[in-house]
């Protein structure tokens, strides 16, 4: 079946969905990584794409920014498409700077958020949702096999890009300190509720592109292409 949002049709799609944020960057992806491409999605400009890597089928689509895009698409392929795996592989900020380098891979554990998403979605109250046990231990052992460096993490799953001065202003020493934050991106939260929710699995791998107080901020161009070591760590769990 279609959706008002995703094209594909059923077998369209692979069990196990690796999501960026950036459709394009899910495109770079496909081409660079992938064989045997094929595009399942262009609804919205959200591109998605099913592959072969190392003989085995994936697919990858890009999720949109923010919480609730990310929750119509991976809600869609949980429950529509009957995809079990969701990886997000997006790129984040940094509270702490000093356990992380430019470009980093950074394995998600969790996600705190003041968001309502889980709220209004089922009534979960919680600030705070988990990636699933099992794909973490699969990204640490796909990381090891490769000997790629994958520190840790949870993640602040922000409603805010760009923050008034007045609610800035110490935001880092609160996030890090009172809630024990390390990254932030915008996602992560309503992917592992969805997960939760429909009884599948997710985890999130993010290639950090923000030293706030070092002043180190990758280009545009690294933060879509310079993300392949993230890749195969994700791949590496098929």
């Amino acid at each position: 079946m279609s959706t008002p949002h995703n094209e594909a049709k059923p077998g369209d799609i692979a069990k196990t969905v690796l999501m960026p944020g950036d459709p394009l960057r899910a495109k770079f992806f496909a081409e660079n990584f992938l064989d045997n491409i094929r595009c399942f999605n262009t609804v919205r400009n959200m591109f998605g794409y099913t592959g072969t890597y190392k003989g085995k089928e994936v697919s990858i689509m890009g999720s949109g920014m923010g919480i609730p895009s990310i929750g119509i698409y991976s809600y869609e392929l949980f429950s529509f498409y009957d995809v079990d795996t969701i990886i997000r592989v997006g790129t984040c900020g940094c509270y702490s700077d000093e356990k992380f380098e430019l470009l980093d891979t950074v394995l998600v554990t969790d996600a705190f958020s003041f968001s309502t998403y889980a709220l209004e979605q089922n009534g979960f109250e919680g600030h705070i949702t988990k990636a699933d046990p099992e794909i973490l231990d699969r990204l640490r052992e796909s990381a090891k096999t490769l000997n790629y460096r994958l520190p840790e993490a949870r993640t602040h799953s922000s409603d805010v890009f760009y923050y008034e001065e007045n609610k800035r202003n110490g935001l880092t020493e609160r996030m890090r300190y009172e809630y024990g934050c390390d990254i932030i991106e915008c996602e992560c939260f309503a992917l592992f509720h969805n997960a939760a929710v429909t009884g599948k699995r997710a985890g999130g791998l993010m290639s950090v592109v923000d030293l706030e107080t070092r002043d180190l901020h990758a280009s545009a161009y690294e933060r879509e292409r310079g993300n392949s070591k993230m890749l195969e760590i994700a791949l590496g769990i098929l």
